[in-house]
């Protein structure tokens, strides 16, 4: 039995709920003898051992699993006959003033919101749009190439040799021995032989590197080094060292030439450049189309976050945060982190959480709302899109279409994507072109 819905707050419920303890008991003996028909008991045969013994046992589990069954079951009876969209899961909680021989609990929970989405046709977005030019596909070639850079001896007999003379200069490979110091005492991790990295890539500290640069093989250089104070190393945080560098190698970047045997290592079987040139634009337009997607997309989810009203539920919110923690810490996991003692509270997910929630309940109006659910078809036109990057197309459909939750992944994809389109053909909405590099540098997310 369940007594009339009390209102706490604008979402937040409470129904209470009783029945007769005879009813509990009466359950309990009923699945203690069916637990007695398989209990095993040292000097009994099984299915013979004593009720008491089996109650003894079994009891308190039972007991337990007929109240929860008892409680879940009036509950959703309640929220069905009140017609409550109830939000994440009721807060059961034992009444003390219950009436001899009745069992009472309080309920309390949180309801989905009402959601009322804006006027959309008064909306202003702005859309993003993106070209891939020749010069975007020259600066991708030379991306690659310095990718397969390797490196000769510098000072040899040749275009970058000088008899011996050569001195070290940005985009050269060194090899080094150094060792620093702090009030002349030796630190921790300051020292290193046969130490190589490229004068220019910005892996060593400034003050480094412009100490290095301008050395002959077998020079030494003495020199002082300020940590900024922000620095990694705790320990020298803030101090300056005195470093002392020696050049042991010194070696110039072999850029490899864009020929035929360059198109081959691009996966272009006959090495046929203009092929090459082509494969690339057709990678950077899919990456292109997939950011400005993205970015499009981001515009109009925050122009219904703001458009929308609604409450959120906390329930929701604590359960989503719950969800990001979740997901990464098994992240870090994946990429081989130590959180053994890393802690990951939920609050910290929470601003996230909200917006994900808010936004997914707006979704889910608009959708019901305008009939925007994916069809089959676009789900596999979807799938499909997705195996046009892959050698073998047939092995990516079939790994979507294998997996249920693989393709509810797809299915929530194109269910944005409709509520996209939906948006921006009522919206106010105009578009600008973006350059290349802004776009492919941004960190849109969906």
């Amino acid at each position: 039995m369940a007594t009339a819905v009390e209102t706490l707050g604008k979402l937040e419920r409470r129904i209470t709920i009783s029945f007769p303890l005879t009813d509990v008991r009466t359950e309990v003996e009923k699945r203690l003898k069916v637990q007695a028909k398989s209990a095993k008991a040292p000097g009994f045969r099984p299915g013979k051992v004593p009720l008491k013994m089996v109650a003894a046992q079994y009891g308190y589990q039972i007991e337990t699993e007929v109240l929860n069954d008892k409680v879940g079951r009036a509950f959703n009876d309640a929220a069905n006959e009140n017609n409550l969209r109830v939000a994440g899961y009721p807060r059961i909680e034992p009444k003390e003033d219950s009436a001899d021989g009745v069992l009472t609990f309080d309920a309390t929970f949180e309801v989905y919101p009402e959601v009322v989405v804006g006027d959309l046709t008064t909306v202003e977005i702005e859309t993003v749009k993106a070209e891939v030019s020749a010069a975007e596909i020259d600066k991708t070639i030379d991306i690659l190439r310095k990718q397969r850079v390797h490196f000769h001896t510098k000072g040899e007999a040749g275009e970058h040799g000088d008899g011996g003379a050569a001195i070290a200069a940005n985009g050269d490979r060194v090899t080094v021995d150094f060792v620093g110091s702090i009030d002349d005492v030796e630190f921790p991790g300051g020292k290193a032989d046969d130490y190589a990295f490229v004068l220019g890539e910005g892996r060593m500290l400034p003050e480094f590197e412009a100490a290095t640069i301008g050395l002959k093989v077998g020079q030494a250089k003495t020199f002082p080094l300020a940590f900024p104070e922000d620095y990694h190393g705790k320990d020298v945080a803030g101090k300056t060292a005195s470093f002392t560098i020696t050049l042991k190698q010194l070696e110039w970047a072999h850029l490899p030439e864009v020929d035929t045997e360059f198109a081959k290592s691009l996966g272009v079987a006959d090495g046929d450049i203009a092929k090459m040139r082509e494969d690339i634009k057709v990678n950077l337009e899919r990456e292109v189309a997939g950011r400005v997607k993205a970015r499009n997309k981001e515009a109009v989810m925050d122009a219904l976050v703001k458009t929308a009203t609604l409450d959120v539920p906390q329930a929701l919110i604590a359960q989503d945060s719950e969800r990001l923690a979740d997901m990464t810490r098994q992240d870090m996991a994946q990429r081989g982190m130590n959180i053994k003692d890393v802690p990951f509270p939920a609050e910290l997910f929470a601003e996230k959480a909200e917006r994900r929630v808010r936004l997914g309940l707006i979704l889910s109006q608009l959708v019901g709302d305008n009939k925007l659910q994916a069809t089959p078809e676009q789900v596999k036109a979807q799938v499909e899109d997705f195996a046009q990057s892959y050698e073998d197309p047939r092995e990516v459909l079939k790994y979507y279409y294998s997996d249920r939750r693989r393709l509810a992944e797809v299915e929530a994809l194109v269910l944005e994507e409709n509520v996209v389109n939906y948006v921006l053909g009522l919206s106010k909405s105009s578009s600008k072109v973006v350059a290349f590099d802004e776009l492919m540098g941004s960190n849109a997310q969906a």
